[in-house]
């Protein structure tokens, strides 16, 4: 498994070891023992979730308030462009992003700290996302971002079509306006 820094030091893009041949591949999604070795990050998954969503669907900016989870996420089928928003007041990049392109073909994961907003967009026709949370999801918790505030400044690869978008999501708050970590 090979880490790989972005941005925000935080956030971590994941390369696994894949060992494939004529009959196709294998590789460790995750193992604990080398997470922790190659990350310093300690943390327990308490629930997997798994996504089916067509072109240019965008999940997202969510978060939890009082019950911030960390997440896993990888791509199975197809590709997303994901995005992770530092939502943490007191940080030196808060309101800053990062996004990166998971997908089946590349195999990459993306480490999505606690206390931090989560997006993602479907670049190919269909897309199977999965991921890991270090948190319960509470539905009475979850807090949208608003997935295009120009004080974040996400740069979404749309091609000039509109994203398919939940009403929820839709109404999501400006960076101003969003209740967010201390």
């Amino acid at each position: 498994m090979q880490v790989i820094k972005t941005i925000i030091d935080d956030v971590l893009l994941i390369e696994p070891k894949v060992f494939g041949d004529h009959r196709g591949f294998f590789m460790e999604s995750f193992n604990r023992r080398v997470w922790q070795e190659k990350t310093g990050v300690e943390f327990n998954f308490v629930q997997s979730n798994h996504s089916r969503s067509t072109k240019n669907v965008l999940r997202g900016v969510h978060y939890q308030l009082a019950h911030p989870q960390g997440k896993l996420v990888r791509v199975v089928n197809g590709a997303v462009f994901d995005v992770a928003v530092d939502l943490r007041q007191n940080s030196p990049t808060f309101g800053r992003w990062v996004g990166e392109i998971l997908s089946a073909d590349n195999k990459r994961q993306l480490w999505v700290p606690e206390r931090f907003g989560h997006a993602f967009l479907v670049l190919s026709e269909s897309a199977d996302f999965l991921y890991q949370t270090t948190e319960y999801y509470h539905p009475e918790d979850e807090h949208c971002l608003l997935w295009n505030d120009p004080t974040v400044g996400i740069t979404w690869p749309l091609d000039g079509a509109s994203p398919l978008m939940s009403e929820k999501d839709l109404r999501g708050k400006s960076l101003a306006e969003a209740a967010l970590y201390q």
